[in-house]
């Protein structure tokens, strides 16, 4: 029996696809990620109102090398670029956290900024670290309707993995404003 993500839905008729029979690349809170070809993924969304935000914001950052490229959508399955890699938390357990992947990791989060979202930051888990080091998000959440100015999700994930205080020291030495800002708001947001 079909559960309520794959049940009646228009794209099953549209491109011949059986999910029973495509790969399951992961399950989260907002829908299940099935390979569909070597190059391409659909997203099966549990609510449209996540679906349709989703979209939003993969159509807004195509033509970003940090985002998938978005091939279609409606309010129940996105279509998008199969982002192979590793995700960047399981990546720095295995190689440790180098002072290219911090820039690299610095970059995207200015790539927030430009792209216009009010919230700088994203999980390591939802970064992925490509075979070429170059690094994508897999799961744009909330960019342009929350409200978080640095990179706190982040910030306390690479506390968790034992790396923060290179990174910390990185952005000291090089991108001293960033280090201003980004300290002093996750300084204040910890516990005493």
């Amino acid at each position: 029996m079909k559960d309520k993500c794959t049940r009646n839905l228009e794209y099953e008729n549209n491109y011949g696809l059986n999910l029973n029979q495509c790969k399951l690349l992961g399950m989260g809170n907002h829908g299940k990620v099935y390979l569909i070809a070597s190059d391409r993924v659909i997203k099966v969304c549990k609510d449209s109102k996540s679906c349709i935000y989703e979209s939003f914001i993969l159509t807004r950052t195509n033509g970003s090398k940090y985002f998938p490229k978005i091939y279609d959508y409606d309010e129940h399955f996105i279509i998008r670029e199969y982002v192979d890699g590793e995700p960047l938390n399981s990546y720095i357990k295995k190689n440790g956290l180098n002072n290219d992947l911090i820039n690299k990791i610095i970059c995207l989060a200015e790539e927030f900024y430009s792209l216009g979202f009010t919230k700088i930051d994203i999980r390591c888990r939802d970064i992925m670290v490509r075979r070429d080091e170059s690094l994508m998000v897999i799961d744009p959440k909330g960019s342009y309707t929350r409200n978080v100015s640095y990179p706190r999700h982040l910030m306390k994930g690479l506390n968790k993995l034992g790396v923060l205080e290179d990174f910390i020291d990185f952005l000291k030495e090089h991108r001293f404003e960033l280090f201003k800002e980004w300290i002093q708001n996750f300084s204040s947001s910890q516990p005493d």
